[in-house]
């Protein structure tokens, strides 16, 4: 069986490759050794350049594709099932969660009968090594048939993903077969052949921070990746003010929702925007909004700190041998992290609420000091707090659904629309959108809860005595349509934000050189 997979979770032991620091030794050596040889032709890519860079002949090719089908083929029927693919996977020692055996059977199932015959195989391959001769090409900048430490380390750089020294060595004693400190074309093309997705740096790096675990050595640490990434603060800068251009362009949409949910008697959307027009014309629709760009950096930044804070305490609980972070752990770290981030700036949001709700007279607005200093002297620090529960019960809920759902709707778009290509960033926008708009119906109830806490006076005759209570009387004097007033007006928001938040954030990632 030729070494596609297998050499992917090969653990081994000896020598680590030099780093960056010592490439030219490492260059010298291989040179040495014959590793490098340059096999670049002029023109597109195609098969012949596939066939020079691995020094065989069609005809050798064609039987080690054969024999790659057989293997997994262990019946002799001809075609390939889940099962097969699945079996073979395992054959070759690929854990569960490296396998990508459904993904791998819809890249190779061109007709979607759920079944591989040895032309579908056959294409698969033809793609895949063309695929991955291309972006080996891309990566050896100085075309000498291999890929050298300094070569991979610029490429995860200019991806946005910083790796040491130690992580680097690592990587290329992964997929370096004879660790000879170089890459050749064979050792690549083994490293990902069985790989279904699309290549790219990115996505190859994530790669080999899953199957690297797997390796039997002294440590086993997971790359820092991404959560390192050297333009970590562009990001956030880009991210901060895409979130401020999409929340002012859906402010009258925000304010409108809010003075909808707190409305504990019958009203309609027309009747609530002559209530907010007639206190100020167009500029009473953003009432508040000022707040809610000036949280955008703070929030987001509390809660990457604390993802990444909490990501490196369960890596750590786990112990040296057990230190990936799955699906649920990261959802429970997202869901903490939110939490920790909403209670940071939970005063902020409160007083924003205050304020869209401020029944004016004479057209006058207080500012924010007054505002602020009014409750704190009048209801004291505990009411800058009002309606935290139920905002945070919401947040792993939302999460959970919003996830389940995005990675349904992008199956299924990979699946029924896309025929297996990836799914590129306008799709994964609308299953964003759309799994978002599903997850915050889910939580609704609870947005308008915490909204009615916030808006009251903690001191007023007729105040909330809490969560319950609310809930409770929002049932009894205005049935469960009582818990979804304003849901209109924030779906209509959801498209345009996250519209708006797209093309703002890539517009920040060219003008912040992040492309």
């Amino acid at each position: 069986m030729p070494g596609a997979a297998v050499h992917a979770v090969d653990p081994r032991g000896g020598a680590s490759p030099p780093p960056v620091a010592k490439a030219e030794a490492a260059t010298a050596a291989a040179a040495a050794a014959g590793g490098c040889e340059p096999a670049r032709k002029a023109g597109a890519v195609t098969m012949e350049h596939v066939l020079l860079a691995l020094h065989e002949t069609e005809a050798e090719r064609e039987a080690r594709i054969r024999e790659m089908f057989a293997f997994f083929d262990v019946d002799g029927r001809g075609q390939l099932d889940y099962a097969q693919i699945e079996a073979g996977l395992a054959a070759l020692q690929i854990p569960a969660e490296c396998k990508y055996a459904r993904e791998l059977l819809r890249a190779c199932d061109r007709d979607r009968d759920g079944r591989v015959g040895y032309d579908d195989f056959r294409r698969y391959m033809d793609d895949k090594e063309l695929e991955l001769y291309r972006i080996f090409q891309a990566i050896d900048v100085e075309h000498n048939g291999c890929i050298l430490p300094e070569e991979l380390w610029d490429a995860l750089v200019k991806a946005g993903i910083e790796i040491d020294d130690e992580e680097l060595a690592r990587f290329v004693e992964h997929v370096d077969k004879d660790n000879n400190g170089i890459i050749t074309f064979e050792e690549w093309r083994d490293f990902l052949l069985l790989y279904p997705n699309e290549v790219t740096i990115e996505n190859i790096y994530h790669h080999w921070e899953r199957v690297c675990l797997v390796d039997i050595g002294e440590q086993a640490v997971i790359p820092e990746g991404i959560s390192k990434s050297v333009n970590a603060s562009k990001y956030l800068i880009a991210g901060g003010i895409a979130g401020a251009a999409s929340r002012t362009a859906t402010a009258p949409l925000d304010r409108l929702k809010v003075i909808m949910q707190v409305q504990t008697t019958r009203t309609t959307v027309m009747h609530s925007i002559k209530d907010i027009w007639s206190q100020g014309g167009m500029l009473a629709f953003f009432r508040g909004n000022g707040l809610n760009v000036v949280k955008v950096a703070p929030e987001s930044a509390i809660r990457f700190y604390a993802y990444e804070m909490l990501k490196e305490y369960i890596m750590k609980s786990k112990g040296e041998n057990k230190s990936e972070v799955g699906p649920s752990e990261r959802l429970v770290a997202g869901g903490l992290a939110g939490a920790v981030a909403q209670t940071a700036i939970y005063p902020v949001d409160l007083v924003k609420t205050r304020l869209q709700t401020y029944s004016c007279v004479d057209g006058k607005v207080p500012s924010l000091g007054a505002l602020s200093r009014d409750i704190l002297m009048h209801e004291g620090p505990r009411a800058f707090y009002r309606g935290l529960v139920p905002s945070l019960l919401g947040i792993v809920p939302y999460a959970g659904i919003d996830l389940a759902v995005y990675e349904t709707l992008k199956d299924v778009s990979k699946t029924y629309i896309l025929k297996d290509s990836d799914p590129g960033p306008l799709v994964q926008l609308g299953c964003g959108t759309v799994s978002g708009a599903l997850g915050a119906t889910c939580v609704y109830p609870l947005q308008v809860i915490r909204t009615r806490l916030q808006a009251q006076r903690a001191n007023s005759e007729s105040a909330y005595r809490g969560m319950s209570d609310v809930f409770w009387r929002t049932l009894q004097h205005e049935g469960v349509s009582g818990f979804y007033k304003g849901i209109l007006p924030n779906l209509l928001k959801v498209v345009p934000a996250a519209s708006i938040t797209y093309l703002v954030y890539e517009a920040m990632k060219k003008n912040l050189s992040l492309d």
